[in-house]
């Protein structure tokens, strides 16, 4: 059983305090939004969730059957998909996948990855350098990316920036089908997408 506790958290940049006494509890087959107006630190509390960043105070814990997972192990638990998640503009998209999965030490063939980036829908485009790519179809890639594992937990950033009508309902789908077993976290100022979440954390308040 896999769960995330946010117990306490706080966290400041110098004498500037971003958000305090953070405290969350999900568990797999739950969904939790951060919600906030710009500024208030939804980006950072992903971030901290996903182990990129430390919070100055408190800490974001994600449990298998009852016990804290290690870093190496939160890194094959969590996808991530975010604004500033870099892909690289000289490769096509597939050499991009190709690349993530020899850094994870996977064993994924290009049969595979064709498919997860025709899930995104971007079948017949694999092939391109992603410099000739929209915004909306390197968002897409960025999906890949995040899914490139099967990750139990699936954290995103601004879910839909970028997308066409197209692009947002495949979002829809990807999180509709995540939230039956896996757990979902997003940031968002969009009501919409602030429906996602079971829980709702508005920071700024």
């Amino acid at each position: 059983m896999i769960s995330l506790k946010l117990c306490n958290i706080g966290k400041e940049y110098g004498q500037r305090k971003v958000f305090s006494e953070i405290n969350a509890e999900a568990p797999l087959g739950s969904s939790l939004a951060i919600t906030g107006r710009n500024g208030s630190g939804k980006s950072t509390l992903l971030r901290i969730i996903a182990g990129l960043i430390r919070p100055t105070i408190g800490s974001a814990i994600i449990e298998i059957d009852g016990k804290e997972a290690s870093q190496a192990e939160r890194r094959n638990l969590v996808g991530l998909v975010a604004p500033d998640l870099a892909l690289y503009e000289e490769l096509t998209a597939l050499e991009n996948l190709q690349f993530f999965t020899k850094v994870r030490g996977m064993n994924r063939g290009v049969k595979d990855l064709r498919e997860l980036i025709a899930r995104v829908g971007l079948a017949g485009r694999e092939d391109e350098p992603l410099s000739s790519y929209s915004s909306g179809m390197k968002q897409r890639v960025k999906y890949a990316f995040a899914l490139l594992h099967n990750p139990p937990i699936l954290l995103l950033d601004e879910p839909t920036a970028n997308l066409d009508a197209e692009g947002v309902k495949l979002v829809d789908e990807i999180i509709t089908e995540h939230k039956k077993e896996g757990l979902l976290v997003l940031a968002t100022n969009d009501k919409k997408e602030e429906g996602y979440g079971d829980q709702v954390i508005e920071l700024g308040v």
